[in-house]
């Protein structure tokens, strides 16, 4: 049998899925396609909490894609690029492997910085480089669909790394998107509480002054809903039927109105106002003075 024939007889044949996996790293290794494990064995890898998933994250820069997918596609396995934003896959049967160079709503794009810090594991009997904590925590925080929730990646990322968490370099990835991750900082002390002076006091102390300056008054000028950052689907109300701008469209965001109509579109359930049954109430008067919390 000629080295093809055994490749795509490889391919065909119903594969077991740790060799499936254990032939994709070993092929990009030897082909010098440089790629991070992420996704829930990456998460294993820093919290030793057991993967149960269906398929293999691996991220890669958007321009090493098309060379990992060449790679793949010469060993006979199906590949396909289903949302171009952010997203390729590759199949052997019913196995998957997920090809990610970007987040879903734009946000995170894989850059140099990713494998500069990037950690050491082994993934089915491979040496692999792994993604580095902070961008793991920075593409989770925002995952927060009515079907898929990351906010427990979240905190389980920082009950085992909290002290090696580089914070200047998570609070330069989340930018503006600094509510963001102070949301889950504070839901690390609530799960958490004997444990909650694990963040660095410096760094929730910032985050809140930051919160505290906004209190009351508009981020932005701008009818402004950044809704589909967190879920590509339960803010579609408020952008299709309310008349609020997207954050995730240039300028503000990554995402043309061609991605984002296609992303939405393969979403599972997509909410919308439902006519005549709005019920009108009535405004209480602004509290000025409250009980002490």
């Amino acid at each position: 049998m000629t080295p093809r024939a055994a490749a795509a007889a490889r391919a065909t044949a119903p594969p077991n899925r740790e060799t499936f996996y254990r032939d994709v790293l070993e092929r990009l290794g030897e082909a010098r396609v440089p790629c991070l494990v992420g996704g829930a064995y990456g998460l294993a890898s820093v919290t030793g909490i057991a993967p149960r998933t269906k398929d293999l994250d691996l991220f890669v820069r958007r321009v090493d894609c098309h060379s990992a997918l060449e790679v793949l596609a010469a060993a006979d396995y199906e590949t396909a690029v289903p949302y171009p934003h952010w997203l390729a896959k590759v199949r052997a049967a019913d196995e998957v492997i997920d090809l990610i160079f970007n987040s879903g709503n734009g946000q995170s794009p894989v850059d140099d910085e990713w494998f500069a810090h990037a950690l050491h594991a082994e993934v089915c009997g491979v040496p692999v480089r792994v993604c580095p904590i902070e961008e793991m925590l920075w593409t989770k925080a925002f995952v927060m669909e009515r079907e898929r929730y990351d906010g427990a990646d979240v905190v389980h990322l920082l009950h085992a790394a909290a002290e090696c968490i580089d914070w200047q370099r998570v609070l330069n990835r989340f930018g503006d998107h600094w509510p963001v991750l102070l949301s889950h900082l504070l839901l690390f002390a609530y799960v958490y509480p004997g444990e909650a002076d694990r963040v660095p006091a410096a760094i929730l102390t910032r985050l809140l002054d930051r919160a505290r300056r906004g209190a009351g008054s508009p981020l932005s000028n701008a009818k402004l809903c950044r809704g589909g950052m967190l879920s590509r689907a339960q803010y579609v109300v408020d952008l299709a039927d309310w008349g609020y701008d997207d954050a995730r469209l240039a300028p503000r965001g990554a995402m043309t109105a061609e991605e984002l109509a296609q992303w939405t579109e393969a979403a599972p359930e997509v909410p919308r106002a439902a006519p005549d049954t709005h019920i009108a109430l009535e405004r209480k008067p602004e509290v000025t003075e409250r009980e002490p919390l």
